[in-house]
């Protein structure tokens, strides 16, 4: 592709993102502030702290050989969107852009989503700070059931635009704000681990597995009924609150010319594992600081229980965690920016897709797309946030399945493609992640399983289809004119 080989001066890409900047894109993407959030949720869906760890740390594991499948497939083929690329040339034109279309669909609805979670927290808890009272003063409406407020629609917007601002201004720009926000969070996990340290105890995380019911109080009722089943029912959302690991090969095209390709095929793995490790201890902190059955009871119980402990120590990470979904929002962005670049360079989209902004390098019309996607989010209303969760689910484990598929053919029909990073543990690893990805996709879509998409769900996915087949079959027509990268035309 002639595109993926120019400079930013002559119209191309900016080559400027080290492999910190690549790890710090997507930790910064799975990260976010879900584990703020939700954290109190993951204990009543697994009947405590500890089937909610080992969930997480079994879902790290399962996902670990699908971060090395993208590896290997963009150190051997490093450019933009290139989940089009590895699944178009073993697996054909439509099933590439499918592939693509559904990644879209686990991306992009994560840039409103983060901007939601923003506005939450801003009407929830800042509004209860002495001071900040006129966070809820101007109700503007109330959309599926949740009431949206002005200042803090604005407040989000604000944060949206600054993201869409450094996504204008290219890569580079954007890498800037996750290295930021990558500090941020780690701090955030500190606070968590030194309080849990000075106040709590590991009594507090037991029994190992118990039943907590609804009290009147917004407290859910844990549906498994033993460890084990505690386990599967956080386990199988889980690949929700890793995805973003896929981010981190969309923008491979914009590597520093000296970027060791060896080397970046383990990223997607490692910041799969940091991320991990990072839920497994804040899991554990807010776990052990009180009796957990009491933790869940709260609204926000990671942030509430910490007003309760020191007020200084509660606005510290209230801070964190409003700031926390700009991570997502930023990765996100620029990975969908550059998926539609990828179908526009293909055909599969309008050819405006395939345009770069002559100064900054970055994807010009795909750029515009998101930025209204994302300033949509602040006006969807909190009771969004699940349908968008699911939905994005399914499309970013669809397309992690088929880079396995494609990781896997490539080997037998490009054996002597140029390959500076191999999975660990060979076509082992590589039918590991092709399995993960089946076994997460059943669970999805059998209708007895705990995850199984809800009608709302199902009905978001299906015109989701409808619309890429539409697109496929009219304006995807036209082949694709340009060489594929490793090949001539």
């Amino acid at each position: 592709m002639a595109s993926a080989d120019t400079t930013a001066g002559a119209g191309g890409m900016k080559k400027e993102l080290t492999l910190f900047n690549f790890f710090t894109i997507g930790f910064g993407a799975i990260i976010g502030t879900g584990w703020v959030l939700l954290v109190g949720d993951w204990m009543i869906l697994g009947g405590g702290p500890i089937p909610a760890m080992i969930a997480f740390a079994l879902g790290a594991i399962m996902l670990v050989p699908i971060g090395m499948c993208f590896g290997e497939l963009t150190a051997a083929i490093p450019i933009s969107g290139g989940i089009i690329e590895y699944v178009d040339r073993t697996y054909g034109r439509k099933m590439g852009f499918f592939t693509g279309w559904m990644l879209l669909l686990g991306n992009a609805p994560l840039c409103p989503w983060e901007a939601i979670a923003i506005s939450k927290l801003l009407s929830d808890r800042w509004s209860q700070l002495p001071g900040f009272g006129w966070m809820n003063s101007v109700k503007l409406y109330t959309i599926m059931g949740a009431d949206v407020y002005l200042w803090p629609t604005l407040i989000a917007l604000g944060f949206a635009i600054l993201v869409i601002y450094l996504n204008f201004n290219g890569a580079g720009a954007a890498a800037k704000l996750s290295s930021f926000l990558t500090k941020a969070l780690l701090t955030g996990m500190v606070l968590a681990m030194v309080i849990s340290f000075a106040t709590g105890s590991p009594s507090n995380a037991l029994p190992v597995f118990s039943q907590v019911h609804d009290t009147g109080g917004g407290v859910t009722d844990t549906t498994a009924t033993s460890l084990i089943g505690g386990i599967v029912a956080v386990l199988v959302m889980t690949p929700f609150f890793y995805a973003g690991f896929d981010t981190i090969p969309q923008q491979a095209e914009e590597a520093s010319e000296n970027l060791d390709w060896k080397k970046f095929g383990l990223v997607p793995a490692i910041a799969l594992l940091a991320s991990g490790i990072f839920y497994l201890i804040c899991i554990y902190a807010f776990g052990t600081i009180i009796d957990w059955h009491e933790l869940v009871k709260m609204s926000v119980p990671a942030l509430a229980v910490l007003e309760h402990i020191n007020i200084f120590f509660y606005v510290a990470m209230l801070v964190i965690a409003t700031i926390g979904p700009l991570g997502p929002m930023n990765s996100f962005y620029g990975a969908s920016a550059r998926l539609l670049l990828a179908m526009g360079r293909k055909g599969m989209v309008p050819e405006s897709f395939a345009k770069l902004d002559p100064k900054s390098g970055a994807p010009a019309t795909g750029n515009k797309l998101m930025a209204a996607l994302t300033l949509v989010g602040p006006f969807l209303g909190r009771n969004m946030l699940v349908p968008l969760t699911n939905v994005a689910s399914l499309g970013f484990i669809f397309a992690c399945m088929m880079a396995g598929f494609a990781c896997w053919r490539l080997r037998k029909t490009e054996p002597d493609l140029p390959r500076p990073y191999k999975v660990n543990g060979g076509k082992f690893s590589i039918g590991c992640a092709i399995a993960a990805g089946l076994v997460i996709i059943g669970l999805m879509v059998v209708p007895f399983s705990p995850a199984a998409l809800k009608p709302i769900e199902w009905a978001i996915t299906v015109m989701w289809v409808l619309v890429g087949a539409v697109i496929i079959l009219t304006v995807g027509r036209r082949p694709a004119t340009e060489p594929r990268p490793g090949q001539t035309s």
